[in-house]
């Protein structure tokens, strides 16, 4: 199906129809794929996923695909933010249209093309269309991994978070630096300390009011206090992040909070300084909360001790 992706309402309407159709046995199908327009903005369509409750149990995103053509796909990331943030949100790029390079250029031309979409997108597959081996239909048709599944899925879909080592529960991992393009970060929150509901609540709601649409995603695991053994799976786009699922046990052995944004238009200085601020804040909060919680129940619970 074509569609503009910012026609929110229209979508959602549209993929319900879909269903309720199929459900009568009007039409059959497994997958849609929806087609953006070239300077589309991602982020409706993936927060209509995130928001909207009817779809949410209908549908899921199994991956984002975006064509970078080999000829102008160059000059359009130049003079196009939208397009940079469509190649950082992207699960699989696709280089297009590699033929119509002069072929005594074509190597070197698809290298440092190659090489700049890797600065913006440091886990997405890329490959040109033309290449051996690659059938854009099998690849826009293949989901990425679903992190409810558990295992491998959860460690395939976490590609993105990345740590040297340190102990620091912030860090700045990847930093797209060319020329033009304007500054694409990946950022990852690394903490070996276990978050609070609360404080995980309180972080999460200052993130999308602070970052808004500079947040382009973030996904990961949180070791929650109360919930040791079933680590809680974030993910979102810009203003929406989606409601916490959990998972029944964790992938691996690393029981750390692992989370990645990646963000536009925001120097990786400043979000590791509000990312580290606004995690002390709501861990404060949170504790504050939990104390004064206690401090209410004391009387209430001392005067039923000396009724009995």
């Amino acid at each position: 199906m074509g569609a503009c992706a910012t026609v929110f309402g229209d979508l959602v309407k549209t993929l319900n129809k879909l269903y309720h159709a199929q459900e009568s046995g009007d039409v059959e199908f497994e997958r849609v794929v929806i087609e953006t327009s070239g300077l589309a903005d991602l982020s409706p369509v993936l927060q209509a996923f995130l928001s909207d409750p009817t779809l949410e149990g209908l549908f899921r995103v199994a991956g984002v695909v975006a064509t970078v053509d080999a000829v102008n796909g160059p000059n359009t990331l130049s003079a196009h933010t939208v397009s940079v943030g469509q190649v950082a949100l992207a699960d699989h790029i696709l280089i297009t249209k590699s033929d119509l390079l002069p072929v005594s250029d074509r190597t070197q031309v698809l290298e440092s093309l190659t090489q700049r979409l890797r600065r913006l997108n440091g886990s997405g597959s890329i490959a040109a269309a033309d290449a051996p081996g690659i059938d854009p239909i099998q690849l826009i048709l293949q989901s990425r991994p679903d992190p409810a599944r558990g295992g491998q899925h959860v460690i395939e879909w976490l590609k993105g978070v990345t740590d040297d080592g340190n102990t620091s529960y912030v860090q700045v991992q990847r930093q797209a630096t060319h020329l033009h393009d304007p500054t694409i970060a990946s950022f990852s929150l690394i903490r070996d300390t276990p978050l609070s509901r609360d404080g995980l609540s309180l972080l999460l709601s200052s993130l999308e009011h602070h970052l808004g649409a500079g947040l382009l995603r973030v996904k990961g695991l949180v070791n929650v206090a109360e919930e040791p053994e079933q680590p809680a799976v974030i993910q979102g786009a810009q203003h929406l992040l989606h409601n916490l699922t959990w998972l029944t046990q964790w992938p691996d052995a690393d029981r750390r909070t692992r989370v990645v944004f990646i963000t536009q238009g925001i120097e990786p200085a400043d979000l590791e300084e509000m990312v580290g601020l606004l995690e002390r804040v709501a861990t404060r909060t949170a504790a504050a909360r939990q104390r004064a919680s206690r401090s209410a129940l004391l009387p209430e619970t001392k005067g039923k001790i000396l009724e009995a």
